[in-house]
């Protein structure tokens, strides 16, 4: 492994500048942090905080925060606990585990409170997938403030959820059987197979930091995290729950969208009082990792989510 704790392959440079730190959990867990400074020290635009989606992990968004320094951020990139190089959650590495959201929420305000005096204001949010799950959910409870949230592919719902999941996802937890596979792990896709992206040279990228590094890759859920994601799901739905939320907010659905429930953005973002909704055409799940046409129409969503935020 490198020296930082960063993993470097060939066409995927760190942001300027970065560098890891560590959070001490309970139990001797560490989550590993790694902190990207504004390129300009002395004015600083703010900084995004990046919250990856499940199975991802930092080295993922080098190129994300790259571009975002570009913009004048400092940039926060978080491994959740159990994935990346932060303490995986069982003895076996690849089972994609947690007990609660709560405890990704409290390793999100942890490290908000860890760096507090590194990190410049204005805070913006930029989460994916399970990351917007849990972003959502920890602004709403007040756990993090943020002056502007960007949300990509957020896991608001579930695809494939079916009447009766979440009791079986109970009865799973409550048998002692929480901890174990909700489906057999597979091999890793090619990319004729994958549902996240059309870009093969960013698919490679990431498949090839995978190579360099098998301790980054996670497999299949267990049954306490399926039962956790619905938990936290199931919590939007309850009147109220959003309305504290006051913040600009972007919302961007992929229209070949294969993983989350594209209506569930529909119904959220019908709660929210400064919201922008776009679906962008020809884009898979993972929006960021996508070809340059989908994230330039990204970018400049998230462009004019800054301007409404006055950043």
């Amino acid at each position: 492994m490198p020296s930082r704790h960063l993993i470097e392959v060939e066409g995927n440079p760190p942001p300027k500048g970065a560098y890891v730190k560590w959070l001490e959990g309970r139990e001797g867990r560490k989550l590993r942090m790694c902190v990207a400074p504004a390129r300009d020290g002395e004015h600083p635009r703010g900084t995004v905080i990046i919250c990856p989606g499940r199975t991802e992990f930092i080295e993922k968004y080098f190129e994300t925060a790259r571009e975002l320094q570009d913009m004048g951020f400092a940039v926060l990139t978080l491994d959740w606990p159990g994935q990346g190089l932060s303490h995986r959650l069982l003895p076996d590495p690849l089972k994609g585990h947690i007990d609660t959201f709560e405890t990704f929420m409290n390793a999100l305000r942890k490290a908000l409170s860890e760096l507090s005096e590194t990190l410049p204001r204005p805070y913006v949010s930029l989460a994916h997938s399970m990351g917007g799950a849990i972003a959502l959910a920890a602004i709403a409870k007040q756990l993090v403030q943020v002056d502007a949230a960007a949300f990509t592919a957020p896991m608001w719902g579930l695809k494939s959820r079916f009447m009766g999941m979440k009791y079986i996802a109970w009865a799973m937890k409550t048998m002692g059987r929480g901890n174990t596979f909700v489906l057999p792990n597979k091999p890793r896709e090619s990319f004729g197979e994958n549902m996240v992206t059309h870009d093969h040279k960013r698919w490679e990228r990431n498949e090839r930091l995978l190579d360099t590094a098998p301790e980054l890759e996670l497999g299949q859920v267990t049954w306490s995290w399926l039962g956790a994601s619905l938990d936290v799901i199931d919590q939007f739905a309850r009147p109220d729950e959003l309305a504290d939320i006051t913040c600009p907010i972007l919302i961007a659905t992929a229209e070949e969208e294969a993983l989350v429930d594209n209506e569930s953005h529909k119904r959220i973002a019908a709660q929210l009082s400064d919201v922008e909704h776009i679906s962008i055409a020809r884009a898979r799940h993972e929006i960021l990792m996508e070809t340059d046409a989908v994230r330039a129409e990204f970018w400049e969503a998230f462009t004019r989510l800054l301007s409404r935020a006055g950043i």
